[in-house]
């Protein structure tokens, strides 16, 4: 794991450089070019050559850890929060797989899950912004 954390920290500098770039249009940046690159990698698979394979799956990890460092500023997501509900998220569903359940039953309570954190979630940041009015 050493290396994706120093891919990570590379992808802070370019997300540092990036509140400058006129290039950059946000998280659609790098989402635009992760669907770009599983396509290469589709094309790469029947090839069996493995450097360039490996390189492809590369700039797909780059452009997806570029989108959440994007999102982050713009949605106010973290990388840590995305992190630990994918480890939830993947542990509940192959945990039950392992033990003879449902990954689809699992999958359904976790949407219900969401749906309710969601919902009390948005009423919190309702109530927020009705105690915290701005003035124009």
């Amino acid at each position: 794991m050493e290396d994706f954390e120093k891919l990570l920290t590379i992808a802070k500098r370019k997300s540092t450089f990036d509140q400058n770039n006129p290039w950059y249009k946000g998280p659609e940046t790098y989402l635009s070019g992760i669907s770009k690159e599983v396509e290469e990698v589709k094309q790469e698979i029947p090839k069996r050559r493995k450097p360039y394979l490996e390189d492809e799956l590369g700039d797909i990890l780059w452009d997806y850890l570029n989108s959440v460092l994007a999102l982050e500023k713009e949605a106010g997501i973290s990388m840590d929060s995305v992190l630990k509900r994918a480890c939830i998220k993947y542990e509940e569903r192959i945990h039950a797989i392992e033990t003879g359940g449902s990954w689809s039953d699992v999958k359904a309570a976790q949407k219900k899950r969401l749906k309710s954190e969601h919902a009390a979630n948005s009423t919190t940041e309702q109530d927020h912004r009705d105690s915290h009015p701005t003035f124009a």
